[in-house]
C-alpha cells in the first residue's frame, strides 16, 4: 500500500516507518523543514514538506495514497493546543475525503469510563480528533494506548528520570489507579495490523499483558534498574503541583508532564482486548513490563552502533529526543524549590486535587 505517515519523526512514528517498509509498503513522510537532519531511514521513503496546520500542504501530501497514519497531537494545557489539534484533524479529514483515501489509522490515548467533561484536557482533545477523523468516508481505526514503554517514550522517560533522580518516591493518594502499559514494539505491530484489518470505523484499546497501580509501575522500574526507592504515600497533593515538580525534576518539557499528570486520576486499562486477535499476527507474544523495562535500558553508547536497522526498537534510537535515555543529573533540589515557590504564589483555590 501507499502510506502517508504524519508525525514520522516522532517517537512512535520513527519506529513505525521502518516496520512498514519491511512489510513491503511504500511510505511517504512529512517534514515542516527540509533543512533539518534526516532520520536514519530517510533514503528509503519519499519526504514532502507539510505543516499539518496548512490545509493546502496537507491536501497535496495526501494525494495518491491509500492510507494515512495520524501520529501528531499537541501536549500542554489550555485551549490553544486543543484548537491546534482540532484544526489539524479537520485539515487531514478534508484531504482524506478529497482524495478518497481508504483508511486512516490514529494513535490516541485510552479513555477511562467517565463522562467526556471529566477527561483531562489532552484526552478530551484526542477524543475530539478521533471523532473528526472518523467522520470521513474512510475506514478510521483508532488505537488507544496508555503508557508506551520504551527508551525515548515520554511516559517512560518520566518514570526513568523520576526513579533515577529521586531517592524516595512520594506518591499522591489520588494516584491509586491502574495502568496497562504497552511496549512500543507491540504498539507498532498493532499499528501495522490496523492498516489491513477487515473492519468498519472503530477503536481498539491496546495494552500489554500486565495491569498494575502507578506506584507498582515505579517500583517495578526501580527493581529492574537495580535501584532502591522507598515509597511514601502523600495525601492532599494537588495535581497542578505534582505536574510542576515532576516537570522541574525531569528533562521532559513541563507542559507535556502537566498534561500527562492530569490523566493519573483514572484507571487507564483496556476495556476489551480484541486487538490481540484482530491486529497482531497469530501466536504473537506481548512484551511484559519487566522485559520492556530491561530492553529499554540499553546503553545508548553501544546499543545503536553503526546500523540502527539492526537495533532493538525498545532501546534508544538516533532520532529520539535529546532529553531521552536518561541524561545527566540536574541540580534537583534547586529546581524543585523553584517550582514550589512559583506554585505557592498562585491561588490555592485553583488547584486540582
Amino acid at each position: 500500500m501507499r502510506v502517508l505517515v504524519t508525525g514520522a519523526t516522532g517517537y512512535v512514528g520513527g519506529r513505525l516507518v521502518p516496520r512498514l517498509l519491511d512489510a513491503g509498503h511504500e511510505v511517504r513522510t512529512t517534514t515542516s523543514n527540509l533543512a533539518k537532519p534526516s532520520p536514519w531511514w530517510a533514503d528509503r521513503v519519499e519526504t514532502v514538506v507539510m505543516d499539518i496546520t496548512d490545509e493546502g500542504q496537507v491536501d497535496s501530501a495526501s494525494d495518491v495514497v491509500d492510507a494515512v497514519y495520524y501520529l501528531v497531537h499537541g501536549m500542554g494545557g489550555g485551549g490553544d493546543f486543543a484548537e491546534k489539534d482540532r484544526h489539524a484533524a479537520h485539515n487531514v479529514a478534508r484531504a482524506v475525503q478529497s482524495h478518497s483515501v481508504s483508511r486512516v489509522v490514529y494513535l490516541s490515548g485510552i479513555l477511562p469510563p467517565v463522562q467526556v467533561g471529566q477527561l483531562s484536557e489532552h484526552l478530551e482533545s484526542r477524543h475530539e480528533v478521533e471523532q473528526i477523523l472518523g467522520s470521513t468516508p474512510a475506514t478510521t481505526v483508532t488505537l488507544r494506548a496508555a503508557v508506551v514503554m520504551g527508551s525515548g517514550s515520554t511516559s517512560f522517560e518520566i518514570i526513568r528520570q523520576v526513579s533515577e533522580r529521586l531517592p524516595i518516591h512520594t506518591v499522591p493518594s489520588w494516584m491509586n489507579s491502574e495502568v496497562q502499559p504497552i511496549a512500543v514494539v507491540d504498539a507498532v505491530e498493532a499499528l501495522v495490523g490496523a492498516l489491513t484489518v477487515q473492519t468498519c470505523t472503530r477503536s481498539y484499546d491496546i495494552g500489554g499483558p500486565d495491569r498494575m497501580y502507578y506506584a507498582e509501575l515505579l517500583d517495578r522500574y526501580a527493581g529492574v534498574a537495580g535501584l532502591t526507592r522507598p515509597q511514601v504515600p502523600v495525601p492532599l497533593v494537588p495535581a497542578d503541583l505534582v505536574g510542576l515538580l515532576v516537570g522541574a525534576l525531569t528533562d521532559v518539557p513541563t507542559p507535556t508532564v502537566q498534561a500527562l499528570v492530569e490523566s493519573l486520576h483514572h484507571d487507564m486499562v483496556c476495556r476489551e482486548e480484541d486487538f490481540r486477535r484482530d491486529l497482531l499476527p497469530t501466536g504473537y507474544h506481548l512484551v511484559g513490563v519487566d522485559e520492556a523495562i530491561r530492553r529499554s535500558l540499553a546503553d545508548p553508547r553501544t546499543h545503536v552502533q553503526h546500523d540502527p536497522s539492526s537495533a532493538d526498537p525498545m532501546g534508544p534510537m538516533p532520532d529520539d529526543p535529546s532529553w531521552a535515555a536518561g541524561g545527566e543529573d540536574q541540580p534537583l533540589l534547586g529546581r524543585a524549590l523553584d517550582a514550589v515557590y512559583d506554585a505557592l504564589g498562585r491561588d490555592p483555590s485553583a488547584w486540582r486535587w
